[in-house]
């Protein structure tokens, strides 16, 4: 006899492990499969978490030598242990895998590891690691397994001197040259971490310009930025080919428009070019479940897939591949088949850089409002004006707002600069329940902070700014 359950999820990041969590509280029974031993998916295990514990780190040695002199501190015969930095890092993911299988039991979610394969539309075959089979029933499944790094022909990925985001945040030595293959949110951040402990590092991008889903204004900031701090960029370039030749990786380039090439050579190459979702495995074909051209499980509205038992959220369906999306998707399910409403305003959803500075951005670019040809109004403040900004020593960066023309709601916020990342959340609200730029205007901030930079951005939609 098969275990039965309400709902099963495949898969127990963040997408699938709060979908549990809140099936649970509605008084579902739940099961979670995945594949890892620990819960937390990618994004806890060896992504966003890690990452961001290695960026905290290096960020404190990057202050501390470039920074505190600014702030009368002296510190001589300043060095690092990247052991020990590498070792905090695994303490903050195994602390934090620790409370969801702490909230997991709470709940009384089943955690079940191995591999799924579906049966049926209501029935999974479970895999262990050991060879072990067994199988479980449940009313209604979601697919939750989220992605993994893509490469580029030709580069084989060996997690050694050609690595994916995973293989970057295990290195037991800061590479000489790191050669950081795309020019998005992965191979910057990643590239800042070992930039920071010394590392040359060249980013190369096929793009003429860095962080395509960005507005564009704010990129080259960051890139300006990040080239004081010792970027190199290779804009407008593809890579054709990456060889391996003993402790080196010589990459052969060439310009976008085939006049110029190049051979540099590596102590480390990054490859972050994206993230394909992960569907191998499942068995989604034979029980008839349509994909997209770029393999994403098709959904309806409310996240059900055309088999009517079976739904997807997070990286394996259209949208951004981000951790806080595929969370709300998760609540959004779960409380869909508890019989309660559900929502997602996704032009309402966040995504942040954690760079130095950081970008954090909600809503249209002005590349897309001119694209749609839509009348908007601007309004920026910069940090150089921002009194909290000065006193912490960070004023790289701005504060952009665009509104409606005719209506003045708020369409877009793009940050730049310190702590971007905890400011946006007042954006978000602004167009979850569309605010116009007025409102935000009107708004009391406290002083001083930095979150003043957003109600003077706002004045400044409509030429009234204080401070500037």
């Amino acid at each position: 006899m098969s275990d039965s359950y309400d709902i099963a999820i495949i898969g127990g990041g963040p997408g699938g492990y709060v979908a549990a969590l809140r099936a649970a509280q509605n008084g579902k029974k739940v099961a979670v499969i995945d594949k890892r031993r620990a819960l937390g998916g990618t994004c806890l295990n060896v992504g966003c978490i890690p990452s961001k514990a290695l960026l905290q780190s290096t960020a404190k040695f990057w202050d501390a030598a470039h920074e505190f002199a600014d702030h009368g501190i002296q510190i001589g015969g300043l060095n690092f242990d990247l052991g020990l930095m590498q070792d905090r890092k695994d303490q903050v993911v195994a602390q934090t895998v620790k409370g969801i299988e702490f909230l997991c039991k709470k709940h009384k979610v089943t955690f079940i590891h191995g591999t799924a394969k579906f049966l049926s539309a209501t029935r999974l075959a479970i895999t262990a690691d050991t060879g072990e089979n067994s199988e479980i029933q449940a009313e209604n499944i979601i697919i939750a397994t989220g992605s993994t790094p893509t490469s580029l022909p030709g580069i084989a990925i060996d997690e050694s001197k050609i690595v994916s985001s995973t293989g970057a945040l295990a290195l037991k030595k800061v590479p000489g040259h790191l050669v950081v293959i795309g020019a998005g949110v992965i191979g910057l951040e990643l590239g800042s971490v070992w930039r920071r402990l010394g590392a040359k590092v060249t980013v190369i991008e096929f793009l003429p310009h860095i962080t395509p889903s960005v507005d564009q204004e704010i990129a080259k900031i960051l890139q300006k930025e990040l080239t004081k701090q010792g970027f190199v960029f290779k804009l407008s370039t593809r890579v054709v080919e990456a060889v391996t030749v003993e402790n080196e990786v010589a990459l052969h380039l060439e310009s976008d428009d085939g006049k110029n090439s190049e051979t540099i050579t590596a102590d480390c190459v990054l490859v972050a070019v994206g993230r394909k979702p992960c569907t191998e495995g499942l068995g989604l074909e034979e029980i008839g479940i349509a994909l997209d051209p770029r393999g994403r499980i098709q959904i309806n509205d409310h996240w059900q897939t055309n088999v009517p038992s079976i739904y997807a959220i997070g990286d394996v369906v259209a949208g951004p591949m981000l951790a806080h999306k595929a969370s709300e998707e998760g609540v959004a399910v779960a409380d869909l088949l508890a019989g309660r409403y559900a929502h997602i305003y996704y032009d309402a959803i966040p995504a942040v850089v954690y760079t130095n500075p950081e970008i954090a951005q909600v809503g249209y670019t002005q590349e897309q409002l001119k694209s749609e040809d839509r009348a908007y109004k601007l309004g920026k403040f910069p940090f150089t004006a921002n009194a909290r900004a000065r006193a912490n020593g960070n004023t790289a960066g701005m504060v952009k707002i665009l509104a409606d023309a005719a209506t003045d709601r708020v369409l877009g916020v793009h940050i730049i600069g310190h702590e971007a990342g905890e400011m946006i959340l007042t954006a978000v609200a602004a167009l979850e329940f569309g605010a116009s730029a007025e409102d935000i205007a009107r708004l009391c901030a406290p002083h001083p902070t930095l979150s003043e930079a957003i109600k003077e951005a706002a004045l400044a939609v409509d030429g009234a700014a204080i401070h500037i």
